[in-house]
């Protein structure tokens, strides 16, 4: 398995649905420009998009006190960007379905982790800057894609019990990953949307974290929000003491409070750990 072989099967895989291709060029115009009454209509165009973003966004993790019951009621109450994450996971998910315990947890817990780092990000970074949350909030929900690209190929080879081994034992996941491929696999997330003609700009701040870029400030920005999410959250640690202490290092280096940051983190690993005691339960 190579980073040149890698490339060569994203390469070979179907262009995604048509749906995600005419929301983006309604996004075009810019998320405060956008048509609503358009983007509800193409997104209920498509029967099973419609059910899974409802299915998505009635998911215990966002914790709205009422059920979501149709498209335009949740493009009021989520926003149109975090709507445009959903619709790219959703049509990313029916391209990649891959068995996500190579990294030591199951498809659902990633899909929660997935959840969890774009609700960090928007309820943290919200009071920072409101635009920047709502721009990163879908890519923080779809950034973990590149694993479900690794997972085909580890999955295809011989050395599943070797891979899985080293994952679990390794305190450093980039280094790992950069060990056996020579990237990482948020690089392997932005060689893929950059196959699917993507925003660009989600593929530059992708490319930006884990290897020497010179990004303008405002690029910088987005690569360090990312990175401070992605410690707190990973397939590792799912806002442990110690992940939510490194990642407030990061947003103490871009001068920004930590305190705030820390006090999201908790609030929502609270909820998260009550969502786990209520699965347990109707288990039961």
């Amino acid at each position: 398995m190579t980073f040149k072989h890698i490339i060569s099967d994203i390469e070979s895989l179907p262009p995604l649905s048509n749906t995600p291709f005419v929301i983006q060029q309604i996004y075009n115009c810019g998320s405060q420009n956008i048509d609503i009454i358009r983007l509800v209509k193409v997104i209920e165009d498509d029967a099973a998009l419609t059910a899974n973003i409802l299915k998505m966004i009635n998911a215990p993790v966002y914790k709205f006190s009422r059920k979501i019951a149709s498209v335009a009621q949740a493009v009021t109450l989520f926003g149109t960007d975090e709507v445009y994450g959903l619709v790219l996971k959703y049509a990313i998910a029916e391209q990649l379905k891959a068995d996500t315990e190579i990294f030591g947890v199951d498809n659902k817990k990633f899909n929660d982790i997935c959840h969890l780092q774009s609700t960090l990000m928007m309820q943290w970074y919200s009071k920072v800057d409101v635009r920047h949350a709502q721009f990163m909030a879908p890519l923080a929900l779809i950034m973990e894609t590149g694993k479900l690209v690794l997972s085909k190929e580890v999955m295809k080879s011989s050395y599943i019990k070797q891979f899985s081994n080293g994952y679990k034992k390794t305190k450093n996941v980039a280094e790992f990953e950069h060990s056996l491929l020579g990237t990482t696999t948020y690089y392997l997330t932005a060689t893929l949307f950059e196959y699917w003609k993507l925003e660009p700009l989600y593929v530059e701040i992708l490319k930006g974290l884990d290897f020497e870029t010179d990004p303008s400030p405002k690029v910088k920005s987005y690569i360090d929000s990312l990175d401070a999410v992605r410690v707190a959250i990973n397939t590792k640690h799912i806002l442990t003491p110690d992940s939510i202490e490194e990642a407030c290092e990061i947003v103490d280096n871009m001068g920004l409070d930590r305190e705030h940051f820390k006090k999201i983190a908790l609030r929502i690993k609270e909820k998260y750990n009550q969502i786990l005691v209520n699965r347990l339960i109707k288990k039961t």
